[in-house]
Parts: C-alpha cells; structure tokens; sequence
C-alpha cells in the first residue's frame, strides 16, 4: 500500500482480520500500522482512538455482513431462493476466515457486545421471516431460524478449528461442496 493512501477501510478492514486471528487483542495500532507498511500516525488522520477503530470495524461487518446481505436476499421472490441463497453465501467462503467465530468469544466486551446482539437478533429476524414465508407458523419459523444460525456459527466455528478433520465444513473440494449442499438442503426442508 502506498504511503498516505491508506484509507479508513484500509484500517477497519485490518482490523478486522486481526481481530479473526487473535480476538480483540491483536487489534494493536503499531501492529496494524506495520502491516499496512506506513506510520502510526496515519491511524489518527481517520480514529480518535483504538476504540473508535474497533467500532468502525465492527460496525463495517455489520453493515456488510447482514444490512447489505439482507438487502441483496431482499431483491429474491421465492422465500426458498432466499433461504438457500443466504445460506449458500452465509456458510460459504468468509471475506475475513474465522471473524465470526471470533466476534462471538467477545460476546462481553462493551465495544462487541452491542453490535453482536444487533446482527444477531436482525438476522434471526430475518430468517424468521423467510421460515414463515414458506408457511410455517410463527413460532416454528422462529425455531427454524434459531436452529439454522446455531448451525451457521457452528459451521464457521468448526471450519475455523478443524476443517482438516472435518473436510466437510472447507470452502474447496467435493467434500466442502458436498457438505454445504447437505446441510443447506437439511436446513431448506421445510415443506
């Protein structure tokens, strides 16, 4: 990256892998810094302080990972196209491997902690609404939806952790495809 051309994305989005590899922690400004290639001081031309870097990244992954995603699911007629579209992106390969998982093991940090329970509670809403959409009841369609997010992060938590003894959770290969079309068709049939 060029000198001066970092940009605040730049930042968010290394946090963000750093937050993936070592949890909040590794969310380190020298740190950052040197893997951007430029200077420290760049990181206060865009953040007040560490914090408000954690916030930017973590509403980023909001923003991307459920407002927008919901958005493009939205433009789908068929309620069963949108729960396997969803789902096929959603277990699908990760923009940042492993950050779900590790946004989850601080569930109780004050900066995470809020902006983890939005996503959580727009997405089981969302999945909800699909459910219902293909005619289960209310309360059913919200088990459904609870089910297949508990299924989503345990996915993306055993893809982190031992996707080579469990070849079935990889992004490549006819294992990982075949798998991920298992648990989609698992979690689709509802009918």
């Amino acid at each position: 990256m060029a000198r001066g051309r970092v940009t605040r994305e730049d930042w968010t989005m290394a946090a963000l892998r750093a937050l993936a590899r070592g949890g909040v922690a590794a969310v380190a400004v020298d740190v950052l810094a040197g893997g951007l290639g430029i200077t420290r001081g760049s990181f206060y031309w865009h953040f007040k302080d560490r914090d408000a870097l954690l916030v930017a990244a973590v509403e980023l992954w909001e923003q991307r990972t459920t407002a927008d995603f919901i958005a493009r699911l939205a433009s789908l007629d068929d309620p069963e196209d949108k729960l396997r579209e969803g789902l096929r992106t959603a277990l699908g390969a990760e923009v940042v491997p492993g950050l779900e998982p590790a946004l989850v093991a601080h569930a109780d940090h004050p900066v995470i902690a809020p902006v983890l329970t939005r996503v959580i509670e727009r997405r089981i809403a969302f999945l909800a609404e699909v459910y219902a959409d293909l005619g289960l009841t209310p309360a059913v369609a919200r088990r459904q939806a609870v089910l297949a997010y508990a299924a989503y992060l345990g996915w993306a938590e055993l893809r982190r952790v031992a996707a080579g003894v469990v070849p079935e959770v990889a992004v490549e290969g006819p294992r990982g495809r075949a798998g991920l079309k298992h648990l989609i068709d698992q979690l689709a049939a509802v009918r």
